[in-house]
């Protein structure tokens, strides 16, 4: 899909492509049927941007980029009846439980696709690096950000890397003042507006450890105290609630897992293969 190759390249498009896939992703039914210039004019950008973003996603030209929206629209059109999309909706009294699961997995989607946008590779290899060449990591955060803390530590963990967190406040904080510029804190935190996880990203940073924030609002307290960002969207579901953060904030820690696998495979695929046979003797045949 186009929205795809556009949300998946986004965050290394230059700001001026940038307004250029904003207004595309805004506008996907009309852009068919606009030239070149009539789009400059709505983006406020010059037609050479056009261009150049066309073949930053893939295309040779505006004009190939134009016709595979105007065939993928059609395709969609064909489908709509087939789909149940919740994006941007409120659940209420009046919904059914057996509308949900498709409305569920396509909200997830969206939210996955979402996330994209904010992910260059760049970034992701910045935190691989980080990463791996740190004595401690440690990952902070609370309550719904729990399940994301124990998936990325054992990960981390299986991969041999020194990695731990503590649920306890005090403890938290006692961890982040005795870090170093050695170690690396990670604070998971759907808002970023989170208290405790702010207060003790901010005594890890002071510490002088290395700090990544994993949220999902680009400009939140969180970021403030952070080396890296990871936003993954900027968008509230369902009365606000971090209901569709959990399967993003997932499938992040799997890229993290992965990217670190590709930055020295033989290295820690071997440290998988150790740990794995230590579960492995734990198991019933």
């Amino acid at each position: 899909m186009i929205t795809f190759e556009i949300k998946g390249k986004y965050a290394s498009l230059r700001k001026s492509e940038q307004k250029v896939a904003d207004y595309i992703l805004g506008h996907l039914q009309e852009v068919g049927g606009m030239s070149m210039t009539e789009i400059a004019e709505k983006a406020k950008v010059s037609q050479p941007t056009i261009a150049r973003f066309a073949k930053a996603i893939g295309f040779e030209s505006y004009k190939k980029l134009k016709v595979a929206l105007i065939q993928e629209n059609a395709k969609e059109a064909e489908e709509t009846t087939k789909r149940a999309p919740l994006h941007g909706f409120k659940l209420g009294s009046e919904d059914r439980p057996e509308d949900i699961p498709a409305r569920v997995v396509t909200t997830t989607i969206n939210a996955l696709e979402e996330a994209l946008k904010g992910i260059s590779g760049k970034k992701l290899r910045e935190v691989v690096e980080l990463i791996t060449k740190a004595d401690n990591v440690v990952v902070y955060g609370v309550e719904n950000s729990s399940t994301t803390i124990a998936d990325l530590v054992t990960k981390l963990m299986y991969l041999g890397i020194n990695c731990r967190s503590y649920e306890d406040y005090y403890l938290q904080s006692i961890s982040a003042s005795n870090l170093t510029g050695r170690d690396v804190a990670i604070g998971i935190s759907y808002s970023g507006c989170s208290t405790n996880t702010v207060d003790v990203m901010k005594l890890a940073k002071k510490s002088g450890a290395k700090t990544i924030a994993l949220t999902n609002f680009e400009n939140s307290p969180i970021s403030r105290y952070s080396d890296i960002c990871i936003c993954t969207s900027n968008e509230q579901f369902l009365y606000g609630d971090a209901i569709f953060s959990r399967t993003v904030q997932l499938a992040i820690v799997d890229m993290i897992y992965m990217g670190i696998l590709t930055s020295d495979y033989r290295k820690y695929t071997k440290k998988m293969d150790r740990s794995s046979k230590i579960i492995s003797n734990r198991a019933y045949d």
